[in-house]
């Protein structure tokens, strides 16, 4: 059974005081953020559950969730590559970027490496089309991307996961 920790608890009672009564389907979107912080991606059991702890019908939490790449609706890698696909990255090479990841990890976009590093995903714009392409991992933006930026992101990961193993 999905439940959040204590501490998270808490903070969902912060998020959902934020708004006025009648008005917690306001929190919906800090709540999956916690989800998925707690619970890695948002499984349907996760939604079901978020939706609960707003009152609101599952249904409305799953618009949302499937609407933003930035929820996971599967397992995903310990680092996620979201190459933006969008006008300006294509134009400056974002397909030869995804064409190179998959080549060099070994995937397909939406899936994750066999050892769980990495899982490749496309993104509609990240609003730094002066950067293009990009990608971006985790909070950061990963700019002006070439093959070799591309490999070195993938040691920096590889060498910061061995780090904290």
């Amino acid at each position: 059974m999905v439940k959040f920790s204590d501490e998270k608890l808490s903070k969902v009672a912060t998020i959902i005081a934020r708004y006025p009564e009648g008005k917690q389907k306001s929190a919906l979107i800090p709540l999956l953020h916690l989800a998925q912080e707690e619970f890695g991606w948002l499984s349907a059991e996760t939604m079901d559950y978020v939706a609960g702890l707003l009152q609101i019908e599952p249904i409305e939490v799953y618009e949302v969730a499937t609407f933003y790449t930035m929820f996971n609706l599967k397992p995903v890698g310990k680092f996620v590559f979201e190459v933006c696909q969008t006008g300006p990255c294509m134009i400056n090479g974002s397909d030869d970027i995804v064409a190179y990841i998959k080549e060099t990890l070994g995937i397909e976009v939406g899936q994750t490496t066999s050892d769980g590093m990495f899982t490749l995903k496309v993104a509609e714009c990240l609003g730094a089309c002066g950067y293009a392409p990009m990608m971006q991992l985790g909070k950061h933006f990963k700019e002006h991307l070439t093959k070799e930026r591309v490999d070195q992101i993938i040691a920096e990961c590889r060498s910061n996961a061995a780090a904290n193993n």
